[in-house]
């Protein structure tokens, strides 16, 4: 079930990623103001998104990508509570004032979401380091 979800949010990631190249727009508009060069901030987030989402497919990059979308998902919130403070539409789409703020709890889901993915599987094989093996 754990490979699933990871799956899921690794998908989530390279698509909401690669949504940042295809209308940029919307993400620029909810950037704060005292943030510089917001365009290229729209880019490198989802650079970042669909890069992280990619290496939670892998075993040996799982764990540094989750503790990077970890890391993603903090720094974007206040682009998300500028959204909500200033009912900022997702581009044509107006969004109900509850939906934005709704989105803000949703960070914390995405957060405790990623950290799953920090921990090492059930499954797994422990490691023994050297150091321990020879007591």
């Amino acid at each position: 079930m754990k490979t699933m979800f990871r799956v899921l949010l690794a998908l989530f990631m390279v698509l909401a990623g690669l949504n940042h190249f295809r209308e940029p727009q919307p993400y620029v508009a909810m950037m704060p103001p005292m943030l510089p060069a917001p365009l290229a901030l729209v880019y490198l987030s989802g650079i970042a998104e669909a890069v992280l989402g990619l290496g939670l497919l892998h075993a040996r990059t799982r764990r540094l990508a989750a503790w990077g979308l970890i890391l993603l998902f903090v720094a974007v919130f206040p682009a998300n509570i500028n959204m909500a403070v200033h009912h900022i539409p997702l581009g044509d789409h107006p969004v109900p004032t509850w939906a934005l703020w709704a989105r803000l709890p949703l960070q914390a889901v995405l957060i405790l979401w990623a950290y799953w993915f920090t921990r090492p599987d059930a499954d797994a094989p422990a490691r023994v380091s050297v150091a321990s093996a020879s007591r």
